[in-house]
């Protein structure tokens, strides 16, 4: 197998965050989180991940300031998980990506999870990609601008 290759250095911003949440495992986890799991075994029970595995990737999302440990919310002395600021920060991609999986991964009644506004209880609409002058823009409305070199730098 492969090493994997750090992409710490990219001036990608898709190819950074990847060296953090860039296995299918990672983002299941996150996903849990925020759905309010918080202990290892709610975790392991959730996606049925080895332990080893498991405990890798969290060990990963911590390093990556993704999640933070916290003393058990029960007083007991394990640990729990809890999303970080950055961690939290991921929330519109996992909506992104469970918005897709809905649109192309589900038949037109197949009953699936679905997320909803609390308030409401109606589900959220999709999201929109909006120019600053609030346009609504896609792919062929966009172009990716790379620096420079006289903008490149060692930091």
């Amino acid at each position: 197998m492969a090493k994997r290759v750090s992409h710490k250095r990219s001036m990608c911003g898709v190819a950074r965050p990847l060296d953090a949440i860039g296995d299918w495992w990672s983002l299941l986890i996150v996903r849990d989180a925020f759905d309010g799991l918080r202990r290892f075994g709610e975790f392991q029970k959730s996606i049925g991940l080895a332990k080893n595995i498991l405990s890798a990737r969290l060990r990963n999302l911590v390093a990556h300031g993704i999640l933070d440990t916290v003393p058990a919310s029960d007083g007991s002395p394990y640990q729990e998980y809890v999303l970080t600021a950055k961690g939290r920060g991921l929330f519109l991609l996992l909506v992104a990506l469970r918005q897709w999986g809905e649109e192309f991964f589900f038949e037109g009644t197949e009953p699936h999870v679905e997320l909803v506004d609390k308030e409401s209880g109606l589900p959220v609409r999709r999201l929109e990609l909006r120019a600053q002058d609030g346009r609504i823009v896609g792919v062929d409305d966009t172009e990716v601008r790379r620096p420079t070199p006289a903008e490149q730098h060692d930091p």
